[in-house]
């Protein structure tokens, strides 16, 4: 039975931590002892048309008010509640008994529009409703009164004087239950609200925008108690505020404060939130730093600790740390050891996090940061019934994820798509529909092992509390995600201020599978490019729509319209490529070398022939001519090697001219710099051209090469370092003049012989037979095939089964 003190003359006032689990026990024992007939809560008055819902079965924190302007869906802010939320726990209680509930908080309609500036959170009004400026000059209590009792840790402190009130060890208080058997109700909220008044009397009341909203508090608390009478009323608000509820004003002054606060048009509903943007380092300016250690607080009966230790202890077997219940029973002494020394009354979070560094995770922080991750902040997101007001696309959005089984997750979690599948197919739509919106549920990443293939895609998926912004947001554009996406679409394309924007939009759209939008974009398309004449602009925009091409074959998506526009462009860029490329100088020949490989791969990729033909010999005459910058003719020239368009001896015939005494060193090493980039293979293995780029290094002049060397370095400093021992090691050999060591007579390096060695080709046939079957191995014509070869390809058949058959017994 709990015992109760006296009751308070007037309304029972109960000053808060918000999210703070010690005040939410606090606040059941109060509300328990004075049973009021109103409950007026800190929050917008709005959400008062919505407060019954979180009696909702399927209404499970964490979650938050949402309201935003209806003109302006990005002007929003968040009112979060966790389970253990003091304001949480009052309005449960109270819709269980069945006690009115109001908010009695500055209305969102004034607090949204007081900065029309403002954002969801990051740069405009923060969760409770206040602009930047305003959270900047408010004081911390909690770091105050800490300080003032000699602490220096905030958490701490609190932790010590509210959340392990009752259970000192020696004061008889716990009757062994949780529960504080002689303390009084009302004892806590006394003493915090003499506090708050000595810290407002010594540091003033805050910014101008918590008076405004005080006075409003006043006035609607007047309401209430003129209508309930004093003692009916129960008000549950941040202790801050606790003074100037008592404050002696005028219903006449309060009123002035308001007089002339701009307004807007909002809307309220109930989101999902999550623990991560509960804590304080999410930039939630009411948020705490372990909502998930203080949801255990909350939530377990007794023994919180060994409770705590048990649940580390899972996660880390389930993470294959080798964990124990030694090593439980061991970290809960540890921590028990630890408080003692430290002088306080029970273990807190900075206790069982030393002890479990210490016994479970052997003094390594990396499990400790899983722990913390998952145990200390938590991943819980909440969950809203379908009954919660929303916008339309809300409501198609819900619908897809119900039938895709997509459910929201606050985890970060890959998820491999394979798009021949349907049902992969319609998510990855999904995914890129919504980023078309700017609701970003969904990161394209890099597949697993480097796969690249067009049916596959790898997405990182993780639901943040702010995308209910963005999708309130995107309702202007449509009320389902096909029809908000195709609108969005339609508008990027018009809007866009270059030709590479528009096929990218277009790419986009093949994507997301919005063939409603392609017309309008098609045309928007088509009309730009018959009207750039910029070659660059061209070739930037040339590989969007091919890689558009590609995947509308992937996706089943008729592309026949972006391939005549494709082919089209690459047409365009053939023409108008050889006169662009004359007279550039350095950095325009940068620019120009990337267009050109841009252009390459995107006229590859498009596989017609005709095209691909004429391409090469745009290539070729560039390659050929001498006004064309030395950068982009030696790019050119190694792309129709590359090919296998331009024979080895054309390609050493190229170089020559461009590496002669005749030609200015910087145009020779550009042309250099554009011919070998991308690898360096091609000098291992073309010892014409190897000897071509020494000779000419060797003869430059001291001046000369030390111009060139910056460009030499870059070039030769993106290969790989086998590559570059190995082209050092032919460079150091020099030339020998032995018959048929290349045409320069250049000994090869180990591993690059002159001839075959056939002994040691021979020695791979068991292994290959074992490989790939029996019989699958041809000798051929000039292969060795006599006794001693076969014997030692059955004996080495013999060990190879011998090692199939133990890796399939494996």
């Amino acid at each position: 039975m709990r015992g109760a003190g006296a009751a308070p003359d007037g309304p029972l006032l109960l000053g808060v931590r918000h999210h703070g689990p010690g005040s939410a026990r606090a606040v059941l024992a109060a509300l328990d002892a004075h049973e009021p007939k109103v409950l007026l809560v800190e929050g917008p008055p709005e959400a008062d048309a919505v407060v019954e819902l979180a009696a909702h079965e399927a209404l499970r924190p964490p979650v938050a008010l949402l309201a935003h302007a209806v003109d302006d869906p990005a002007r929003a802010a968040f009112w979060p509640l966790a389970g253990f939320s003091p304001e949480w726990v009052a309005i449960r209680w109270a819709l269980e008994r069945g006690v009115p509930v109001r908010f009695f908080d500055l209305p969102a309609a004034h607090s949204l529009a007081w900065d029309a500036d403002g954002t969801d959170g990051e740069g405009g009004p923060g969760p409770d409703g206040e602009s930047p400026e305003d959270e900047a000059a408010r004081l911390d209590p909690l770091r105050v009164l800490a300080e003032t009792a000699g602490h220096d840790d905030p958490e701490r402190w609190w932790e010590d004087v509210v959340e392990h009130r009752g259970g000192r060890r020696g004061d008889g208080g716990d009757d062994g239950d949780g529960e504080n058997t002689t303390a009084d109700p009302y004892a806590p909220f006394a003493a915090l609200a003499d506090a708050m008044a000595a810290l407002r009397e010594a540091h003033g009341d805050g910014p101008r925008r918590d008076a405004v909203r005080e006075a409003h508090m006043r006035l609607r608390l007047r309401e209430a108690r003129g209508e309930f009478g004093d003692e009916g009323v129960a008000v549950v608000c941040g202790a801050w505020h606790v003074p100037a509820l008592t404050a002696r004003t005028t219903v006449t002054a309060d009123r002035r404060l308001l007089k002339g606060l701009p307004r807007t048009k909002t809307e309220i509903t109930w989101v999902p939130w999550t623990n991560e943007r509960l804590a304080r380092r999410s930039g939630y300016g009411a948020g705490i730093v372990s909502p998930g250690w203080y949801g255990h607080l909350f939530s377990v009966p007794d023994r919180p600790v060994e409770r705590w230790m048990t649940k580390v202890a899972r996660l880390l077997r389930e993470e294959d740390h080798p964990v124990s219940s030694a090593h439980v029973i061991e970290a809960v002494r540890l921590a028990d050891t630890l408080a003692v020394l430290r002088g306080r009354p029970l273990p807190g979070l900075g206790e069982t996090l030393d002890a479990v560094r210490a016994v479970m995770c052997e003094g390594s922080d990396v499990p400790l940061a899983l722990v913390h991750d998952r145990l200390v902040v938590g991943e819980a997101l909440g969950e809203v019934p379908e009954e919660a007001p929303a916008v339309p696309l809300q409501r198609d959005l819900a619908r897809l994820q119900r039938s895709l089984r997509m459910k929201p997750e606050a985890r970060e979690r890959d998820l491999d798509l394979d798009l021949r599948e349907e049902n992969a197919a319609a998510r990855s739509r999904l995914l890129h529909r919504l980023r078309l919106l700017g609701i970003d549920w969904g990161e394209p990443v890099a597949g697993r092992g480097g796969a690249t293939g067009t049916f596959r895609e790898t997405w990182r998926l993780r639901w943040r509390p702010e995308l209910s912004v963005r999708i309130a947001e995107a309702g202007v554009w449509g009320t389902t995600v096909a029809a908000a996406a195709t609108a969005r679409a339609e508008a990027l394309a018009r809007d866009a201020d270059s030709l590479a924007e528009v096929t990218a939009v277009a790419e986009r759209c093949l994507l997301a599978g919005l063939g409603d939008a392609l017309p309008v974009v098609m045309r928007v398309l088509a009309d730009r490019a018959a009207l750039d004449t910029d070659v660059g602009r061209l070739a930037r925009a040339l590989p969007a729509l091919v890689r558009s091409v590609r995947y509308g074959d992937v996706r089943g998506t008729d592309a026949t319209a972006l391939r005549e526009v494709a082919e089209g462009l690459a047409e365009r860029v053939c023409v108008g490529l050889p006169p662009a490329c004359a007279g550039l100088d350095a950095d325009g020949a940068a620019e120009m070398r990337g267009h050109v490989d841009a252009a390459h791969r995107a006229v590859a990729l498009l596989g017609r022939e005709e095209l691909l033909a004429r391409w090469r010999a745009v290539l070729r005459s560039l390659a050929a001519r001498d006004r064309t910058p030395g950068l982009v003719r030696g790019r050119c020239a190694r792309l129709l090697l590359d090919d296998g368009a331009l024979a080895d001896d054309e390609a050493a015939r190229l170089m020559g001219p461009a590496l002669s005494p005749g030609t200015p060193p910087a145009d020779a090493a550009a042309w250099i710099e554009g011919f070998l980039a991308g690898g360096g293979m091609l000098l291992v293995h073309d010892e014409r051209l190897l000897s071509l780029v020494d000779g000419w290094l060797t003869g430059l002049a001291g001046e000369a090469f030390t111009n060139v060397l910056p460009l030499l370095r870059r070039t030769f400093s993106a290969y790989e370092p086998g590559v570059r021992r190995t082209v050092g090691e032919l460079v150091r050999r020099g030339p020998t003049g032995r018959a048929g060591a290349g045409a320069a007579g250049w000994e090869s390096a180990p591993g690059f012989g002159a001839g075959l060695d056939r002994e040691r080709a021979d020695a791979v046939l068991p292994v290959l037979r074992l490989l790939l079957g029996e019989g699958a191995v041809d000798f051929g014509a000039g292969g060795r095939a006599d006794r001693d070869g076969e014997r030692a390809g059955r004996s080495g058949e013999r060990t190879g089964k011998t090692a199939e058959e133990k890796a399939v017994t494996a």
